[in-house]
């Protein structure tokens, strides 16, 4: 590196508009692009790689993929933004200053601190500068500069103008256009008291460290300064005119050496300590304009350019840089190293260039120039036996003094291949547009001696074997071997896919490791010299498979390069593992079916390309590997409408994203579509990276690797969900997992409220069921009950029936008998009325015959017959026969009688019996041998006796006697 600056040193400081060889990779953010105002005042990044640039429409965020505009409450210009130690974003308008920090659901909020300022001092117009200083906050507009600390503010008005506040080295400084620099110590604002060669007229744009001693300045118009403990004095330098003219906007530190300033009309100047350009870029290096307004060093030693009109990044620690010898973009076909000078052959023109003695080539400073007698297609470049040649569509050209000099009048040369054969004089094969063509080298030159016989297919690729088998190849047609038989003469082969290929199109064949081999559409075939066929080659297919190889190259450490369709890829068999890379930066920007890699050595790979040459230092390139980190940035949720959930910050800026528990969001089931935007913040790499997702809850399954940064859900159920999303890039690397936890809420009908609900009343279902089946069994049980009652009361009706009939039936019997008994007993009163008749008239007949007989013994045998006739036994036995007959039939009914009135004569109980058999009353007063008014009288007192009203009828009472006797 010293042996570099010392070259620097010795070239000429006038020439400001040489450049290094390669210059880094120029990406355009056009106001289309970021969607906001024209200028950007300034740039800023935190800790988690997000850049926030001051624009004239607000605050611009980006974090590699997406934009974000953030406006002031006023709508105003932002002039200024810097990262706060606090973890706040704070920002400088127009009559307005304040902070930015992340709100409930993540996006940037702002807070404004004007009320914070006393009111007189409110109307400050543009605040320019922002820089933290010893736990302080120092905001500056032109007449006053702002000092918040603790809560409180302060005002430090110019004596005439500030125009100039920045820190460097521990030092606050600032300009005033009345006192000049000062710097600020104990509260106040301190004069530099020593000689100093700067205008007061002039702003400062920005101070930064040379070394501990030294600060380099920069002002508007006057150039470059350097300040000491001793002086502020102007560089002495050729190019500080150069600055003067230009006018710097703004300056950065590059690196440790190295400084890069921002100018109002050309651009951006890399210079060193000496103030000696680097490198520049402009509209030529493809910026999209030259007023740089702001410029920022990025954590990868990456510029940012706010522009007059845009944003511009210069990928300026990318180990690949673009080359473009003609300056005209034209497309790049071939190139070589040859007596330290690199050539490089164009579509239009031959260049080369002088080389330091550096290690990365890219870095070489000097002018290419144009080897005459090129113009046209420049296909390819050889070294023969110490000659450089030139392959070109005009002819064969050996280059001699900056000279191509024709050693063919023949058109159309592609290549050439040193061939040796003992006993033959054939020195050098040349593929052209027909064939081959045979040069010797004789007389310390080439000679075209001839060409093969036989052959004329176009020879754009051609391979010598260790068997000095010439190999060509056409795309269309397939591959051929050239050989020289016993006596002398060429024999050609042809190979397609009756040969083991696996088609006749799209083959090529190449010299790999000391090996012919030939890329095709299903991988990379090697010849078997004992079966006279091509097979697939053991080596690649366990590499790269069967996918399609268009172009092969290995380097001095063994690597082999390789193009598959429009990537370039590398199998890298310097590391423990053997590993593919891909070089992501050049896909689609290679020279397709003229692709070419020119590998020097590990800091210095050529590749043709649509637009120059590009070179890659490989070996930075697997040093330089970015910490990779993916963020989540916003997560939206859309119906009809969408809705902001997420705005890309947890927490507090610039800290580590981690979402805790108490910041998941719930979302209603409403919400048809969830849509989530990720990013890594790797700016210049965004084409090396691929992203794998899967949503938890729903697919635990890592989804495919694929360069989109956004993903959309639809129609979640009620769960809880977790985003997971990685990335990876070109070498395999994997970032650790950014995740984003939320809840999808049910509806109503699915909350726990609900499902309470429907536990009650499945509960209550399940309970009114057993009831209402209990109820069912209790009626089925009544019911059959009562059909068994019914059966049974029909059975006992039944049964009562034929009782009945049999009661009926045993009363019909008893009702005869009783008649019959009754009859008896009526005979037998009939008879004892019969009787009493016939006694009676018996004795008045006797008493009559008494009365006529004069006997007196007849007389006497007659009174004893009366006597006879007139005894009471015989009578009372008949009586006693026939009651107790009587109380059989009609079921003890004197006994009866006599139980209820103790008091019931003989007579009374007869009387009741006969009245009960309802005689009449003649007939109870034959039967009692009394008269009818006797059986009256006895009718009488028995009613009087039984207590019987006067309207009751007696023989319905003797009736009812019985029956109710029977009821008891």
């Amino acid at each position: 590196m010293k042996l570099f600056f010392i070259l620097l040193l010795s070239l000429p400081l006038f020439v400001f508009s040489q450049n290094t060889m390669g210059l880094p990779d120029v990406i355009n953010y056009p106001k289309e692009k970021y969607l906001a105002g024209l200028q950007n005042w300034d740039i800023k990044q935190d800790n988690n790689g997000i850049i926030y640039i001051a624009n004239n429409e607000g605050l611009l965020s980006f974090d590699g993929t997406f934009w974000n505009l953030y406006q002031l409450p006023n709508k105003t210009i932002v002039r200024s933004v810097e990262i706060g130690n606090d973890n706040k974003i704070y920002v400088g308008g127009q009559d307005e200053l304040g902070y930015f920090i992340p709100g409930v659901n993540g996006s940037l909020q702002y807070h404004s601190l004007v009320l914070s300022i006393p009111e007189k001092d409110r109307s400050f117009g543009d605040v320019w500068d922002i820089v933290f200083f010893q736990n302080k906050k120092f905001f500056r507009s032109r007449d006053k500069i702002f000092e918040f600390s603790n809560g409180s503010s302060k005002v430090h008005s110019a004596p005439s103008e500030w125009a100039f506040l920045g820190k460097c080295n521990d030092k606050l400084y600032a300009f005033d256009y009345q006192k000049g620099l000062l710097y600020f110590e104990r509260d106040t604002w301190i004069a530099i008291q020593i000689s100093s060669e700067l205008p007061l007229n002039d702003p400062i744009t920005a101070i930064l460290p040379v070394n501990k001693d030294t600060l380099l300045i920069t002002t508007l118009k006057s150039g470059l300064f350097t300040l000491t403990q001793k002086s502020i004095s102007k560089i002495k330098s050729d190019n500080n005119t150069i600055f003067e003219k230009e006018r710097v906007y703004a300056a950065v530190s590059v690196n440790a050496d190295w400084f890069a300033l921002a100018t109002n009309n050309k651009g951006v100047f890399i210079i060193d300590k000496n103030e000696n350009i680097i490198q520049s870029f402009s509209n030529s290096q493809g910026l999209q304009n030259n007023n740089v307004l702001s410029i920022f060093l990025d954590n990868r030693n990456n510029l940012w350019l706010g522009l007059d009109n845009g944003i511009d990044f210069i990928a300026y620690s990318s180990p690949i840089k673009q080359i473009d010898p003609s300056q005209q973009k034209a497309s790049g076909y071939t190139a070589l190293i040859y007596n330290n000078e690199l050539f490089f052959g164009t579509t239009n023109d031959l260049y080369g260039i002088p080389l330091q003695q550096i290690e990365d080539l890219s870095f070489n400073k000097d002018q290419f120039y144009h080897v005459s007698n090129s113009n046209g297609q420049n296909w390819g470049l050889a070294e023969i036996n110490n000659k450089l040649l030139l392959g070109h569509h005009e002819g064969a050209f050996i280059i001699n003094n900056k000279t191509a000099i024709p050693i063919s009048a023949k058109h159309g040369f592609w290549n050439f291949n040193s061939i040796t054969t003992s006993g033959v004089d054939i020195q050098m094969i040349a593929g052209t547009y027909n064939g081959l063509s045979i040069f010797n080298y004789k007389n310390n030159g080439f000679i075209q001696s001839g060409t093969i016989p036989g052959f004329d297919e176009s020879s754009r690729f051609v391979a010598i074997d260790k068997n000095n088998n010439i190999w060509v190849s056409h795309p269309y047609h397939g591959v051929y071997k050239i050989a020289k038989n016993e006596n002398g003469n060429f024999i050609v082969d042809s190979y397609t896919n009756k040969n083991g290929l696996p088609s006749a199109l799209n083959n090529h064949v190449y010299k790999v490791k000391g090996e012919v081999v030939v890329a095709t559409e299903k991988g990379v075939y090697e010849f078997n010299t004992q079966k006279n066929i091509f097979e697939p080659s053991t080596f690649y297919k366990k590499i790269l498979g069967e996918q399609s190889v268009r172009y092969l190259k290995n380097d001095a450490a063994g690597n082999i390069w390789f193009v598959h369709e429009k990537s370039l890829g590398v199998i890298d068999v310097t590391s423990k593992d053997t590993q593919i890379i891909y070089f992501p930066e050049l896909k689609n920007k290679m020279l397709s079916g003229f692709e070419f890699i020119y590998p020097v050595n590990a800091k210095n790979i050529f590749v043709g390309g649509e637009k120059g040459f590009y070179h890659i230092n490989y070996e930075n390139y697997k040093k330089l590997i970015p910490i990779l980190q993916v963020q989540i940035r916003t997560v939206r949720i859309i119906n009809k409408t969408d809705s902001l959930l997420f705005g890309g910050y947890f927490k507090n800026i610039g800290e580590k994203p981690i979402q805790q528990k108490s910041d998941i969001p719930k979302i209603s089931y409403q919400w048809k579509t969830i849509r989530f935007e990720f990013s890594a913040p790797l700016y210049g790499y965004q084409s090396n990276l691929e992203y794998s997702y899967r949503l938890k809850g729903f697919d635990d399954n890592w989804s495919e690797w694929a360069k989109r940064t956004e993903k959309e859900y639809n129609n979640l159920d009620a769960e809880d969900y977790t985003f997971e999303v990685k990335v990876r890039n070109n070498l395999g690397q994997e970032s650790p997992i950014a995740s984003y936890s939320f809840q999808v809420m049910p509806p109503w009908y699915q909350t726990i409220w609900a499902y309470i609900f429907y536990f009650l009343l499945f509960g209550g279902l399940i309970v009114a069921a057993f009831v209402w089946q209990q109820k069912k069994f209790t009626n089925q049980q009544i019911k059959y009950e009562e059909e068994q009652k019914k059966l049974l009361y029909i059975h006992e009706l039944e049964l009562n029936k034929t009782e009945s009939e049999l009661v009926t039936l045993r009363n019909e019997k008893l009702e005869v008998e009783i008649n019959f008994k009754n009859s008896e007993l009526a005979s037998s009163g009939m008879h004892l009325v019969k009787k009493g008749e016939m006694l009676s008239k018996l004795k008045g007949e006797i008493s009559h015959l008494m009365k006529g007989l004069e006997n007196p013994q007849a007389i006497t045998e007659l009174k004893k017959i009366v006597r006879t006739l007139n005894e009471d036994d015989n009578l009372d036995k008949e009586w006693e026969n026939f009651a107790k007959h009587f109380d059989n039939v009609h079921s003890d009914f004197l006994t009866r009688i006599k139980e209820r009135y103790a008091t019931i004569t003989p007579n009374e109980l007869k009387l009741c019996a006969y009245l009960r058999m309802n005689l009449t009353t003649k007939e109870i007063a034959q039967i009692l041998n009394i008269s009818v008014r006797g059986v009256e009288i006895g009718r009488y007192r028995l009613r009087k006796k039984l207590q019987i009203p006067p309207e009751k009828n007696l023989f319905d009472y003797l009736i009812n006697i019985k029956t109710s006797e029977q009821n008891r």
